[in-house]
């Protein structure tokens, strides 16, 4: 050893880092096995929709996850089969989850502000009653909204039933709930003393809602936004009982038309499953910002 040069190590201390290392290399080995597994769980699934969009037979028969012979023809006859008019129940689908989830976002921030922001007799009350009421599926009360679109419907045509109104008037029945209570989360986060100084500034509650606190709590609004609008673009049940006309269906009632007893058109119907899943991709790149920063804050109980 020369002069100067840093002494080695002990035996004992580069026998603990060796394990340190091969301990920190296999707990990296699993989490990548763990992750190679998720995601080929997740996308082998889209992989088999592709293969049969792409597949001249338009059938599941010999399908596999690389198609041997394809085509776009499915594609073009989605599109111009004037007996299934796929582009229309796109626009449904985009227009009743697009104004759904401007309500729920517009309904459920005003009530997490007062619930966040003020204190009044039956407060806890009602946080309580939104979270119980979320229990209930809404379809124990479909009988109850068919009959009211019904009479709804004997005066306003537009918000009846077989139309997009009124499937828009019961998806935005049920705004308030969870969401609420995940967005009251949010604003708790959120200094009082933002709202004491603009209040000395003489700004009033309304202003203080819309120009200090909403543009702070734009993640968990992006955040309530998806999850309307998923889940109102994915719906079947409620759009399947409300709507009647093939012209009002939206994408996900549309898409049984193409599984007939006989003739079940399985390409075409993969076609229109990859084209509907458009909206949501567009929907999670454009908004995926937010969404992380949102479903992390907007857990915390305020």
């Amino acid at each position: 050893m020369t002069r100067g040069s840093p002494a080695p190590p002990p035996p004992g201390r580069r026998t603990r880092t060796m394990g340190t290392r091969n301990r920190t290399r296999l707990a990296l080995g699993i989490k990548l096995i763990v992750a190679t597994a998720a995601a080929a769980f997740a996308l082998v699934p889209v992989l088999f929709v592709v293969s049969a969009a792409l597949n001249p037979s338009n059938s599941l028969i010999g399908l596999g996850i690389i198609p041997t012979r394809m085509t776009l023809d499915n594609f073009e006859s989605l599109f111009t089969d004037p007996l299934n008019p796929f582009p229309r129940w796109i626009l449904n689908s985009v227009v009743v989850s697009g104004l759904t989830a401007v309500i729920v976002v517009t309904l459920t921030s005003m009530a997490a502000y007062s619930f966040s922001r003020f204190r009044y007799r039956g407060r806890r009350v009602g946080l309580l009653a939104l979270v119980i009421i979320q229990l209930f599926p809404n379809m124990l009360a479909i009988v109850a909204l068919f009959l009211l679109l019904q009479a709804i419907g004997n005066v306003v045509p537009l918000l009846g039933l077989d139309s997009l109104g009124g499937l828009i008037l019961v998806y935005s029945g049920g705004a308030l709930g969870f969401n609420t209570f995940l967005m009251k989360g949010y604003f708790d986060t959120l200094p009082r003393d933002l709202d004491e100084s603009a209040r000395v500034d003489g700004a009033s509650n309304t202003q203080v809602f819309l120009l200090v606190l909403l543009p702070l709590v734009r993640p968990i609004l992006a955040v309530v936004g998806i999850l309307s609008f998923i889940a109102t673009y994915s719906d079947f049940l409620l759009a399947r009982i409300l709507l009647s006309s093939t012209e009002n269906y939206t994408l996900a009632v549309g898409l049984t038309l193409f599984l007939r007893e006989y003739t079940t058109e399985w390409g075409v119907f993969g076609a229109a499953a990859l084209v509907g899943a458009v909206p949501i991709v567009l929907t999670f790149l454009i908004l995926q910002r937010q969404l992380i920063g949102g479903l992390a804050t907007g857990g915390v109980k305020g």
